[in-house]
């Protein structure tokens, strides 16, 4: 039988991002998520649940957030649940937790002290597969034939405007 290991969060950072590299040289960071939920209970009355997950970012996608996030920040996160296991002074120890590999950052830019290191990419989406085939990112100007109208083959990054949610 085939398995399907995908997880999908929308929420707030809960503490800054501290970001460190391995011995090989790749940046991981560990961020902590907030996601409330609301619902009624048996009495009918609306009752405000947080859930908070530890979500393991890599690569490019570690150094994007420690570089535009901080606590508070609204983010997007879609990855994959991991379970660590662990024995310390003989006691079995269990933790699972969500690897992202596609982040998104909601907030708004304006007073953001951060510039963006390359111009051309929209900095409030990042996906890890950047590199791959699969995904690749046009210029925020497109090139232009017919009297300004944008080739079909241009694609622009998504803007704030057209989000699902």
């Amino acid at each position: 039988m085939a398995s399907y290991n995908r997880v999908v969060l929308l929420g707030n950072l809960t503490r800054d991002i501290e970001l460190k590299y391995t011995q090989s040289g790749l940046a991981v960071t560990e961020v902590g998520m907030a996601i409330n939920d609301r619902r009624k209970n048996q009495a009918g009355e609306w009752v405000e649940e947080t859930t908070f997950v530890d979500v393991t970012l890599w690569g490019r996608t570690a150094e994007v957030a420690s570089e535009y996030l901080s606590k508070g920040s609204p983010i997007f996160i879609e990855g994959r649940l991991k379970l660590d296991t662990w024995e310390k002074e003989g006691q079995k120890y269990s933790r699972l937790r969500v690897v992202g590999e596609r982040m998104q950052m909601l907030g708004s830019r304006s007073g953001s002290s951060h510039q963006a290191p390359d111009s051309r990419r929209d900095p409030t989406t990042y996906d890890e597969s950047e590199y791959s085939s699969r995904a690749s990112y046009a210029e925020t100007t497109p090139p232009r034939s017919n009297g300004g109208t944008p080739t079909p083959s241009a694609a622009a990054p998504p803007s704030e405007d057209n989000l699902p949610f």
